[in-house]
C-alpha cells in the first residue's frame, strides 16, 4: 500500500519525500529519520501531505513516540511502533523525547547495569520520558519514577544514540 501511495501522489513529489538513510529533511535540516513524540491528545494521520488527503489512522495518546521519515512543508511522514503511520501536520508533534516498553514486565534499574538494583517495574506499552542515553542504556522516568532500562527493551531511540 506504500508503494501505491507514491505512485498516487503528484509526479515528481514522490521523490522529494523518500530521503536516504541518515539524510537531513529538506524542511527543517533535521536529521531523517528521528523520534519525536505527540503533542496532542488526538492527532489524525492522513494518507499524503495535506488536508484534502483521506484520514488512515487517529493516534490518541499524548506523548507517544513516533519516527519521522519524510517532510513535505508543514507535513511530517510518520511511523508508529509497528511501522503503520501517515502524514501528520507539524503542529501536532513535539521534539519532546518518549519510548515505549517493548518488553514484558522489565525491571527499571537504579543504575545502568544488569546486576543494579531495581526499583520499578515497567510493562510492555508504558510510555516513558527519554532521558539520558549510554551506549546500551537509557535513563527513563514517568511521574516520581526514574530509572534505567536497556536500550534493547525500548522503541524510540536508535540503538547507537547517545543522549546526556
Amino acid at each position: 500500500m506504500k508503494r501505491l501511495f507514491c505512485a498516487i501522489l503528484v509526479i515528481g513529489l514522490c521523490n522529494s519525500m523518500a530521503p536516504a538513510r541518515d539524510a537531513l529533511g529538506p524542511v527543517t535540516n533535521l536529521p531523517i529519520p528521528r523520534y519525536v513524540s505527540m503533542k496532542a491528545e488526538k492527532g489524525n494521520v492522513r494518507r499524503g501531505p495535506s488536508l484534502t488527503h483521506r484520514i488512515d489512522w487517529i493516534y490518541q495518546h499524548k506523548g507517544m513516540p513516533l519516527r519521522i521519515t519524510a517532510e513535505y512543508g508543514h507535513w511530517r511522514r510518520v511511523e508508529d511502533i509497528d511501522g503503520e503511520g501517515g502524514w501528520m501536520h507539524y503542529s501536532l508533534l513535539s521534539g519532546l523525547r518518549t519510548v515505549i516498553v517493548r518488553q514484558d514486565e522489565i525491571l527499571v534499574r537504579m543504575l545502568p547495569k544488569e546486576d543494579a538494583v531495581a526499583k520499578v517495574k515497567a510493562a510492555k506499552g508504558a510510555i516513558l520520558k527519554l532521558g539520558d542515553c549510554r551506549p546500551s542504556w537509557c535513563q527513563v522516568s514517568s511521574g516520581r519514577h526514574k530509572g534505567w532500562l536497556p536500550k534493547t527493551a525500548l522503541w524510540g531511540v536508535s540503538q547507537d544514540e547517545i543522549r546526556d
